[in-house]
């Protein structure tokens, strides 16, 4: 029918990235590798109040959606570091659009990260 609108459809892209992203503490993770290569603790320690339990999750997921690389150097000591790979170092411009968004709109004791 002539003027009747449509219905409205949301990006099937933009769902499945917020779907994924949008789980508590995975944008924060990305965010802190941003600046290069972590071990569990020092993304521990960057990322406050978040449990050992949920950060390997949530790193287990960014690794299988190919994100986030973990490698293992046998040492001795043994230590693991995660990393981004080029499919996360392409989040960038979005993480830092996101992140100036926030300091423009947001209070800052809405930060779930502080």
């Amino acid at each position: 029918m002539p003027g009747k609108s449509e219905a409205r459809v949301c990006d099937a892209a933009l769902a499945r990235a917020f779907s994924f992203l949008g789980k508590r503490w995975s944008g924060v993770i990305l965010g802190t590798l941003l600046s290069g290569p972590a071990g569990f603790a020092e993304l521990k320690r960057a990322v406050g109040g978040i449990s050992d339990s949920v950060l390997s999750e949530r790193l287990t997921e960014l690794a299988g959606a190919g994100l986030v690389v973990r490698s293992v150097d046998a040492g001795p000591p043994v230590a693991v570091e995660y990393q981004l790979t080029a499919s996360g170092h392409a989040l960038l411009p979005a993480l830092n659009e996101l992140t100036t968004w926030a300091a423009e709109n947001l209070p800052a004791a809405d930060c779930p990260a502080s």
